[in-house]
C-alpha cells in the first residue's frame, strides 16, 4: 500500500488548474490559437515546480505522481457534487 502524502490546498489547485488547462489545451485543433493556453500552462509549470512545498525532503520524485492523484480526486468530487 502506498504512503498518503498530504499536500498544501494551494498546491492540489494549481495542479488543478493545470490538468484543466490541459485538457482544454487538448481539445482544441492546433490553428484554433492555442497561445494563450500554452502559455497559462507554462506559467502553472512553473508555479508548481517552484512550489514551496518541494523544498522538504521528500521532493518532487516522491509526490508529484500523488499530487496529480490528489488533484484529479478532488476534482472528480466536485464534478460529482455539482
Amino acid at each position: 500500500m502506498r504512503p498518503s502524502l498530504r499536500f498544501p490546498d494551494d498546491l492540489v489547485a494549481l495542479q488543478e488548474a493545470w490538468l484543466r488547462t490541459y485538457a482544454e489545451l487538448a481539445q482544441v485543433p492546433a490553428e484554433g490559437g492555442t497561445t494563450a493556453l500554452r502559455r497559462r500552462l507554462i506559467a502553472l509549470s512553473g508555479r508548481l515546480c517552484a512550489h514551496p512545498h518541494w523544498t522538504a525532503p521528500a521532493g518532487w520524485r516522491a509526490g508529484g505522481v500523488e499530487l496529480r492523484r490528489a488533484a484529479r480526486s478532488r476534482a472528480r468530487a466536485g464534478r460529482e457534487a455539482a
